[in-house]
């Protein structure tokens, strides 16, 4: 939901590192492979319950994932790169999830999964219609330098994330968080949904539907 205000805000500081990552000779995909690893350290240190240790190896994921794209307008951005980006940072959302649900799956396995089906739910509208939007080439002037078409909503990745911190940091009022945020993915879904047929309803028709 403040996604875009949220880049224009720290837009200006991770370029500043991204200078120096580029002089480093690093690339944009190597960044988004390292921060996806950290993110995934946080697995374990969740089933272990060092709730900090995840905490950071989170918020280091987010800054990788924020560094790439930076890193990426200095060199040279491709849609291969956005595509690991995307896909990587689904997997990553869901696995924090899934690690707290092996953890104590007696405590956090329902709540947990709702989460996750919602994911499914937020991320399939999402990449759907950023298929669709890319073959019909509709305007994103919100996310102009992102390789697919960013469609907003409630539940979008600061709010995504947000809810990953607040589960390390109160785990246990896991349930609760876990609910809430899931059912307003559901919200997220249901608009992208309508709003994404009526959009595509209303371009000229081409050919036969697929």
């Amino acid at each position: 939901m403040i996604d875009p205000l949220l880049n224009r805000a720290v837009g200006p500081p991770l370029a500043v590192i991204a200078r120096l990552l580029v002089r480093l000779k690093l690339s944009a995909d190597q960044i988004t492979i390292g921060g996806f690893v950290l993110g995934m350290a946080a697995l374990p240190a969740i089933y272990f319950e060092h709730y900090s240790l995840a905490l950071l190896f989170i918020l280091l994921n987010r800054l990788a994932d924020g560094l790439d794209g930076a890193v990426a307008r200095q060199t040279h951005t491709s849609d291969a790169g956005g595509f690991l980006d995307i896909v990587l940072d689904f997997i990553f959302y869901s696995a924090v999830v899934f690690a707290f649900i092996a953890h104590s799956p007696a405590d956090y396995g329902l709540a947990g999964a709702f989460l996750m089906l919602s994911f499914m739910g937020t991320g399939g509208s999402f990449l759907a219609f950023a298929v669709m939007a890319g073959k019909h080439r509709i305007d994103n002037p919100d996310y102009p330098n992102k390789s697919l078409h960013y469609m907003s909503g409630l539940a979008e990745g600061f709010e995504t994330i947000l809810t990953l911190c607040l589960l390390c940091l109160f785990p246990q009022h896991f349930v609760l968080i876990a609910v809430v945020f899931a059912l307003i993915c559901w919200v997220t879904a249901a608009v992208r949904i309508i709003t994404g047929y009526q959009t595509l309803k209303a371009l000229p028709a081409k050919g036969h539907q697929q």
